[in-house]
């Protein structure tokens, strides 16, 4: 029975041959049958899949259906909260406010909310208006900074030109502009299209320095000082690490640095490039504080700060020690967690490498506000955020903005089909591929990157209005109720360990942390 399937292409093979001695429309059948037992053959006498040499023509339908399967999940087998690695409701609720429908669902929620660590914000009986959307900002700077910048609380997470195509690129900048909001370059520094739009723009500096990269590779102050003083340039993001693949580092290949790309990142046309996992200009905390001294008096005293994935307590207190021991503090802190994506990494950093955003946010939190610096160090959190609720609930564990990378890739169309590492994105966003790209329609895909981010402030407004405060850092906390295993439900206040200020300067060895406070050397990240 194994070999019947290719016994039968080639016996109707042989008969339709036969039947077009005596009719002209035999012919039709004969190029599928042919088609069949040719790969019946190729199947056959073939060494590298056992499957089709046991079970020639039969044994491809294997291949089909491991292509068919994320497709036939994603669209008919799939619960609303059952994908990965969004769900069907919150890939809907982006499309929908993106598009700048009614994102209302009927009849009740999808969500168990008597599961254990099931969370929600506790409302006000005093409840308010939801406040103005222009009153969503956060300034950001500290004493040593000469030109602070106002940012909105939601904003463009760091993805590169090269990752993502021009066209994308364009559309989410014309989109920031737009709404008033940031766009943030990503590693593969500010490309042409990242300034088509006019939007404001973070500039992320990685280990390849890509952008003001010197021809050995290091860092070149000249080149830096020059795209810094842009005028859309408002801030400037050292990345240490990034949520996916945190301390992994990188390679382009020359075959894929095109006249574009080279343009952006300051390296030649057609020759390989390595983003080393670790950094040349500075190889301790307190080289890192220098490090930003250096950048913000490059650029004129704009804002500098860096994105980290979080790894052991020690290493982010030493760099909090650092900031003691030099009084040279970072504008901000972007605190990027493991779930966040990338356009491809290996299975074991995107799956065990790296704390999760919540554990790194209420480390850094802890941190800064033991540390007496939270008042200076503005915090932001990216990680799997696409809704009100996620804001509002990383905000008041302590961050002051979100950003969001998939959630405005969502809103430019991407259908979550998973081969952004592939070239073959069908929506033109991650590839760099032109008849792909030729898709999106950059002036379209720049009103919905627009209503995305306004109908979500507009969703924060309300939520955080319903617990009775008119902006996100009011809110407290005491109001983020969790479930806990024995079904009860208390405050985030009780369920982490949130300390107060000064904590690690008066009285380390109180804390939860009085270890790894002890042990962190500001000279050194071991």
């Amino acid at each position: 029975m194994r070999f019947f399937p290719f016994v039968l292409s080639c016996l109707a093979l042989l008969i339709s041959v036969g039947a077009s001695l005596y009719t002209e429309w035999a012919w039709i059948a004969i190029v599928p049958m042919a088609l069949l037992t040719g790969f019946g053959f190729l199947d056959f006498f073939q060494t590298e899949h056992a499957v089709r040499r046991n079970y020639p023509v039969t044994g491809r339908f294997r291949w089909f259906f491991y292509w068919l399967r994320p497709f036939l999940r994603q669209y008919i087998v799939e619960s609303e909260t059952e994908g990965r690695p969004f769900n069907h409701e919150q890939r809907s609720l982006v499309y929908k406010r993106a598009k700048n429908v009614s994102s209302v669902e009927p009849f009740g929620s999808h969500v168990d909310n008597n599961t254990t660590g099931f969370e929600w914000i506790a409302h006000s009986a005093g409840a308010k208006e939801p406040a103005p959307l222009e009153s969503l900002r956060v300034d950001i700077g500290g004493s040593d900074c000469k030109q602070p910048y106002s940012a909105s609380v939601l904003n463009i997470s760091a993805m590169s030109y090269g990752s993502l195509s021009g066209r994308a690129i364009e559309a989410l900048n014309k989109g920031a502009a737009k709404g008033n909001f940031y766009h943030d370059t990503g590693e593969g520094g500010v490309s042409r299209f990242h300034k088509a739009g006019n939007g404001d723009l973070v500039w992320e500096l990685g280990s390849g320095y890509f952008g003001c990269r010197a021809p050995d590779g290091n860092f070149d102050p000249v080149q830096f000082e020059e795209t810094a003083k842009l005028d859309n340039v408002k801030m400037i993001e050292i990345k240490l690490s990034q949520g996916a693949k945190p301390g992994h580092g990188g390679l382009l290949p020359g075959s894929k640095v095109t006249e574009a790309i080279a343009e952006a990142r300051g390296v030649p046309v057609g020759e390989t490039v390595v983003s080393p996992p670790y950094h040349k200009a500075f190889s301790n905390p307190v080289e890192l504080m220098q490090f930003i001294k250096q950048l913000r008096d490059l650029s004129g005293g704009k804002p500098v700060g860096f994105k980290l994935c979080m790894g052991p307590a020690h290493e982010f207190l030493a760099m909090v020690k650092a900031m003691l021991e030099t009084g040279i503090k970072p504008d901000f802190i972007v605190v990027d967690g493991a779930e966040g994506g990338t356009g491809a990494a290996p299975m074991e950093f995107q799956d065990h490498i790296g704390a999760p955003l919540r554990d790194g946010l209420i480390l850094a939190r802890n941190a800064l506000v033991g540390a007496g610096l939270k008042d200076e160090i503005k915090l932001a959190a990216s990680g799997k955020i696409v809704s009100g609720y996620g804001m509002a609930a990383a905000m008041a564990l302590g961050a002051d903005w979100i950003n969001s990378a998939r959630g405005f890739m969502f809103a430019l169309g991407c259908v979550q089909s998973l081969h952004c590492h592939k070239n073959t994105c069908p929506t033109g966003i991650a590839t760099q591929d032109p008849s792909r790209e030729r898709g999106l329609v950059v002036p379209e895909k720049a009103d919905r990157v627009y209503h995305f981010h306004h109908n979500t402030l507009h969703a924060l407004a309300e939520v955080i209005a319903s617990a009775g405060v008119s902006h996100p850092y009011e809110l407290e906390a005491e109001r983020l109720m969790i479930k806990q295993a024995n079904k009860k439900s208390i405050p985030a206040t009780q369920y982490y360990d949130l300390l107060e200020t000064n904590a690690l300067i008066e009285d380390a060895a109180g804390t939860y942390l009085d270890r790894d406070w002890e042990r962190a050397n500001p000279n050194s990240f071991r």
